[in-house]
């Protein structure tokens, strides 16, 4: 005599949903390369842009702004204190600064950058945080306005 339970059936697989334009399956893109566009999110130079220019082991590698164009010097990094981006510079292994920044004019990639929605949400996130008390209050007192004119549409429409 068996005290253990039957296993339950098996479900079936629900189809693959998607993920903007591409299958929730598909390959992973982001990989550590030279040339892949990165925002540091620790250390003295948080919040900026950098580029990766060489690989040294499995957790850290080689970045450059380049200085002049990003404010970021060319120095080793952990990749944990990294998040990639979808954007990348064809550049070669090990690139010195002046091959890195045609590459990035060339390929436009800090452009494109500046189109995205995460660049533009951090742009909106340090305006936000520079306003002064004053407009933070003209901003409140907009906010009001806006929401009591919405209220009367809305209730003008359920009539």
């Amino acid at each position: 005599r068996s005290f253990r339970r039957p296993p339950a059936p098996r479900r079936p697989e629900p189809p693959p949903e998607r993920l903007g334009n591409r299958p929730a399956n598909a390959m992973f893109t982001r990989f550590v390369e030279p040339g892949r566009l990165a925002l540091i999110t620790y250390g003295p130079c948080a919040g900026k842009m950098c580029t990766v220019v060489d690989i040294v082991d499995q957790k850290r590698v080689v970045v450059d702004g380049p200085e002049n164009v990003t404010g970021v010097r060319r120095h080793m990094m952990p990749v944990k204190r990294l998040s990639l981006t979808d954007l990348c510079a064809k550049i070669p292994r090990g690139a010195r600064e002046k091959t890195l920044r045609t590459a990035l004019d060339r390929d436009q990639v800090l452009q494109k950058w500046s189109e995205t929605a995460w660049a533009k949400k951090i742009k909106a996130k340090e305006v936000r945080a520079k306003l002064t008390d004053f407009e933070r209050f003209k901003l409140m007192v907009a906010r009001k306005k806006r929401s009591s004119e919405v209220k009367g549409v809305m209730k003008k429409t359920k009539k």
